[in-house]
């Protein structure tokens, strides 16, 4: 039997790179809903959807998105990104792939003088491709919810 996955199983690429980060969270809100009919549940609707993101890293990981910012000429000019995070232990994978990340520097200042732990910067984004997200290499979407978005 192999170990489980923990947060520290996980590799994370971002702007073509490695970046370890203290936490990740991709949050996908599906408003699809229960239909009616005369107060009676008769099927459902498909709903829009999206998907939030949050990492969280040390100030040493985040020269790498300072990189990126100064590269594009700003924080805000940053070009979208697609970011993966992966685990493998030999025996079972995770694979979770986002497509189109829009990023925003959240926390930008996290100081705390009584804290002996590191200091962190926050980014939040938001997926923007059609191509949304895959579990491992499965997607999110069906093709009907993407005809004619992707070529």
């Amino acid at each position: 039997m192999s170990a489980r996955f923990s947060g520290r199983s996980f590799d994370t690429t971002l702007f073509g790179v490695y970046v370890h980060v203290k936490s990740a969270t991709a949050t996908i809100s599906d408003e699809s809903a229960v239909a009616f009919t005369r107060g009676v549940t008769d099927g459902y609707t498909d709903g829009k959807v999206s998907c939030d993101v949050e990492l969280e890293m040390d100030l040493k990981q985040f020269q790498k998105v300072h990189a990126a910012a100064k590269e594009a000429g700003s924080y805000r000019d940053i070009k979208l990104q697609d970011i993966q995070f992966y685990a493998h232990n030999g025996e079972d994978e995770d694979k979770i792939e986002l497509y189109g990340v829009k990023f925003l520097v959240s926390d930008l200042l996290n100081i705390d003088s009584e804290s002996a732990d590191k200091s962190t910067r926050k980014l939040k984004g938001f997926v923007t491709s059609p191509n949304f997200v895959k579990i491992n290499g499965v997607p999110y979407l069906s093709q009907a919810d993407t005809r004619n978005l992707i070529g």
